[in-house]
């Protein structure tokens, strides 16, 4: 007489039968769980210099470490993960909509081959803008709680308080440059990313340290495509913490010129450039490590 197996749990077999998009959705949520948790201090950090009233001619320079301890002393220790709520809610489901986006539209128009480095660039780039717009609204909130200018107590209280005060309008302020600013972001990071893995021996790519050379080409990736988009970054941050001084995206512009020069533009780059490359290498491992699990191809 046979043996009966034991039936497979509902759940697993849910899971197996989900679609390849869900199943990259689902990847990309936890794993931009896992590094929205560890490098929030050094978003709140990065907006912190970006907004920072009292630079006069002659102060003193303010770097990042200040910043960093004066948070701690002012706001205690996890005064750096203030605006962590609003992260969570743009990051786990707005990095599950980007690589969902990117897995189906690279399955659609790159079934049968490896996208060149321009066509890289157009893929996640057009990925970032559909997850940008979605999560603008949670965008804006995050930035104003990282700010410390608004004493909002929820991320549902600090919706209502700028729909009632400032109009729906407000939640998607800062679009063009946060468009600006995460399109090209992207663009750049895909085809770094890609073609620094083609460019890896095969013996390298098979081996047990993948997810450790992955990380690496994350790393480099990062780098160059922050850099290339840090200006658009403090444009966007400023238009977001103070939408009523700014009409359009050149008000902005020409606010941080005539204030600071050039150098204003590169304000917060070290702290950005440290939480986005790692969080965008750490992202894209555990992605790719999630779908090879589930026998995808990312």
């Amino acid at each position: 007489m046979q043996e009966k197996k034991d039936p497979q749990p509902k759940s697993a077999n849910s899971l197996g039968k989900a679609h390849p998009a869900l199943k990259a959705f689902m990847c990309g949520s936890l794993s931009g769980t896992c590094s929205t948790l560890l490098f929030q201090p050094l978003d709140l950090v990065k907006t912190r210099l970006q907004t920072l009233q009292n630079t006069h001619p002659g102060a003193p320079k303010v770097g990042m470490i200040t910043v960093f301890f004066n948070v701690i002393r002012t706001e205690k220790l996890f005064g750096l993960w203030k605006g962590v709520s609003p992260s969570f809610m743009r990051c786990i489901p707005g990095v599950g909509i980007y690589f969902s986006t990117f897995y189906s539209l690279k399955q659609h128009y790159f079934q049968d081959g490896s996208p060149s480095a321009g066509e890289a660039v157009l893929l996640g780039a057009g990925a970032r803008c559909v997850a940008g717009v979605a999560m603008l609204p949670i965008t804006v909130i995050k930035t104003r709680f990282e700010s410390g200018r608004y004493n909002y107590v929820s991320v549902a209280g600090a919706l209502k308080s700028v729909c009632q005060n400032e109009g729906p309008r407000a939640l998607y302020s800062g679009l063009t440059a946060t468009l600006l600013r995460d399109a090209p972001f992207s663009g750049i990071y895909v085809m770094f990313y890609s073609q620094a893995k083609k460019a890896l021996p095969q013996e390298i790519s098979s081996s047990s340290f993948v997810p450790l050379v992955n990380f690496g080409c994350g790393v480099v990736a990062g780098i160059l495509a922050s850099l290339a988009t840090q200006p658009a970054d403090v444009i966007k941050t400023h238009m977001q913490v103070s939408p009523a001084l700014y009409r359009k995206t050149s008000d902005a512009v020409r606010h941080v010129y005539e204030k600071h020069g050039l150098n204003g533009f590169f304000r917060g780059a070290v702290p950005r450039s440290l939480r986005r490359t790692l969080m965008a290498a750490m992202a894209w491992t555990v992605y790719e490590q999630l779908m090879a699990r589930m026998g995808l191809k990312s």
